[in-house]
């Protein structure tokens, strides 16, 4: 039976009268309507999360496509397979009135891949139910069985949070307003993207090639997580990530380190004399113009402070003595580019451990941007930075007579990966997006300017213009992209009345 005639079982059984859709809902309506509909929204999450979803696999992303294809054709949605060089997206889309205007939702259904070995579950891809004890700790209980549900229950699987979860409360949302007899104040349309963990790299051509289908007023992001406050979350911005590995090479081959220590020498120095002059001992990225282009206006700040946070709050969850520092509070960090060495790899360690010189030392780098900081301008930074260093770049393993000739031997790849965007605060959808989130909840939502992570919005923000922003549904302390990734059934209730909040809520521009 499809989710919204188990919806609207459930609101016959609790005695719901069809509600008049001119009508804008309120709060104790949101709540009733979503309460009735959750027994059914949670059995369909769990089906939905029982299929394995890692991109790399045609397999998983067809299974994938398929429970969405069905879902939306059952909600009455017209659902267009798109096809791309790589794997294909889909589409689907609802007309109301071709005079109301368009809102476009985008839902990421892929997640990242598993390691079973380190879940404390049987399977990830399979719904376990804990609760947090005093210590912290979680222990497995049993589905619940009726609401009203204990708010702090969570769910454990793969995707629970990023972003299955947030895209069945969005699916249960259209579901309540079918059961209704409500139609949505505009007409709606709907991405699925089932490579995001991989970058999403076959979306800008596709939002290319399809301008007219993708065409909309705004673009609503189902994907991310809420502010550490936990309070109800709107971004209206994410950074943008590029990538370097670099090679710094040493002898040609592994050597003894008591027959040739004092003679050869180690590339681990060297890497590490590099890496620690690209930042100073504050956090500060000494690249030359890596921050050109970035400046802050007293109104900015204002406006980004009023988050609910504080340095020591946030110094204190991530467990450090002190911040970097670039910006004066947590909100102005994340308004620079940043510069992170995210591994490192030479030699041997613990049991296999060796007395040994490494013959090379791997260094990968990420680069997070914003949009005063394109990607190419940033690698090409560093990349300069390098040479003026005095290092010799090769391409790919240094020739004899590079090995002979260079003391300090490097080579250097880079990719790019999304683009950084914005969308300004005080402005229609601003406005909108606030209004509906305070009318569902009862309260105004934290906006946040931007995230610190990365999503795949470029090409609709800067190929069709659309103002962007992120509706974030789950609890900051989620796990995700790791193992024992889990959702706040609480949040899950809210993000429904969020979802039919915003649905409901009629777009003044």
């Amino acid at each position: 039976m499809p989710l919204s005639h188990l919806v609207a079982v459930f609101l016959i059984c609790l005695g719901s009268t069809s509600i008049n859709q001119a009508q804008p809902l309120d709060q104790p309506t949101i709540t009733r309507l979503t309460d009735a509909a959750l027994p059914a929204a949670l059995a369909q999450l769990t089906d939905f999360l029982a299929i394995p979803n890692d991109g790399n696999y045609p397999e998983q992303v067809e299974a994938n496509l398929t429970w969405c294809r069905k879902t939306f054709t059952d909600m009455g949605y017209t659902v267009t397979r798109l096809e791309t060089p790589g794997m294909p997206l889909l589409f689907a889309e609802r007309q109301i009135d071709p005079d109301l205007p368009t809102v476009l939702f985008y839902l990421q259904i892929d997640g990242q891949p598993v390691d079973t070995s380190a879940w404390d579950q049987p399977d990830p891809y399979r719904v376990v139910y804990k609760r947090r004890e005093v210590d912290g700790s979680f222990t497995t209980t049993t589905a619940p069985a009726a609401p009203p549900y204990d708010p702090d229950l969570r769910l454990f699987a793969r995707s629970a949070s990023d972003s299955k979860g947030p895209a069945v409360a969005f699916m249960t949302a259209l579901d309540i307003l079918n059961a209704e007899g409500i139609e949505p104040a505009y007409n709606v349309k709907v991405i699925m993207d089932f490579q995001e963990e991989l970058g999403s790299n076959d979306l800008p051509g596709a939002v290319a090639a399809n301008r007219d289908l993708f065409a909309a007023d705004f673009l609503v992001i189902m994907d991310g997580t809420r502010h550490v406050s936990n309070e109800p979350t709107l971004t209206f911005g994410a950074r943008g990530i590029a990538t370097v590995t670099l090679q710094v090479y040493g002898p040609r081959d592994a050597l003894h380190s008591g027959q040739y220590g004092n003679f050869a020498p180690n590339p681990v120095f060297a890497a590490a004399r590099l890496i620690a002059a690209m930042k100073d001992e504050q956090g500060r990225v000494l690249i030359p113009g890596f921050y050109n282009g970035v400046e802050l206006s007293e109104a900015d700040k204002r406006e980004m402070n009023k988050v609910p946070e504080t340095r020591e709050e946030i110094r204190f969850m991530v467990g450090v003595a002190e911040q970097e520092a670039l910006g004066d509070t947590y909100q102005e960090a994340l308004q620079y580019p940043s510069l992170n060495v995210r591994g490192l790899r030479a030699g041997w360690v613990g049991k296999e451990v060796r007395t040994l010189i490494p013959e090379a030392v791997t260094v990968e780098i990420d680069m997070r941007l914003v949009p005063e900081t394109p990607g190419e301008r940033q690698v090409a930074l560093l990349r300069q930075f390098i040479v003026d260093r005095d290092w010799h770049l090769t391409e790919g393993e240094p020739t004899e007579e590079e090995r002979l000739t260079y003391p300090k031997l490097i080579s250097f790849t880079s990719s790019l990966g999304s683009v950084p965007f914005r969308t300004d605060l005080d402005t229609p959808i601003d406005h909108w997006l606030t209004a509906a989130v305070t009318r569902a909840l009862g309260k105004e939502p934290v906006r946040m300017r931007t995230t610190g992570g990365s999503q795949p919005m470029g090409p609709f923000v800067n190929l069709l213009g659309l103002p962007a922003v992120s509706l974030r549904i789950p609890n900051p302390d989620n796990s995700i992209h790791a193992p024992n990734e889990n959702l706040r059934l609480g949040n899950f209730r809210e993000g429904v009345m969020e979802c039919v909040g915003v649905l409901t809520t009629e777009i003044v521009k």
